[in-house]
């Protein structure tokens, strides 16, 4: 399949609802993207398209939906899988990276040896948004010494601030479908 086509399916298998969780916001719901095999194999092979030839050894999802992606795109290109977790979620020492949501604060994890220098690393999540969650992800991969390629998303709202955030951090991203 070419690549417009499979970004075309994977745009039109993308739900939108209006009004959720509150009046005003428009979610984008990737259970659809999931559920249709055709679509959900179009985004893997354009992820791993990207990152086969690029010497990527570990793939970090964050928490949780990221993981569906990530462990996909791993198994696909050859990589390991390392997952950036929740707060009491990994039961060895972490590096531990707070960031701010639109409706209050979290944390991410990585175990303190998930990582080494030696690694080349995309992280992978569903969704950018205000770019708080990513820029916490990138921080841990850097906390363990290991070298960022790119930060990639199925999703990127263009009305909200997370691209710009990601480029004045300098820190590169990819994204398959903007809304």
């Amino acid at each position: 399949m070419n690549m417009d086509k499979a970004l075309t399916l994977i745009a039109d298998n993308i739900g939108r609802i209006d009004d959720y969780p509150k009046p005003g916001i428009i979610f984008r719901d990737i259970t659809p993207l999931l559920a249709h095999a055709e679509a959900f194999a179009a985004c893997i092979d354009v992820l791993a398209q990207r990152y086969r030839e690029q010497g990527i050894t570990q793939v970090c999802g964050i928490e949780a939906r990221g993981f569906i992606f990530a462990s996909a795109l791993a198994y696909r290109i050859g990589a390991g899988f390392v997952p950036l977790r929740k707060p009491g979620k990994l039961p060895r020492q972490t590096y531990s990276r707070q960031y701010a949501l639109e409706y209050g604060d979290d944390e991410l994890q990585v175990h303190r040896d998930a990582l080494t220098t030696a690694d080349k690393v995309v992280v992978i999540d569903d969704l950018l948004a205000t770019g708080g969650t990513a820029l916490a992800a990138a921080q841990l991969v850097q906390d363990c010494g290991a070298q960022l390629q790119e930060l990639a998303f199925i999703i990127t709202l263009n009305d909200l601030p997370g691209v710009s955030k990601l480029a004045q951090a300098g820190l590169p991203s990819y994204t398959l479908c903007r809304f």
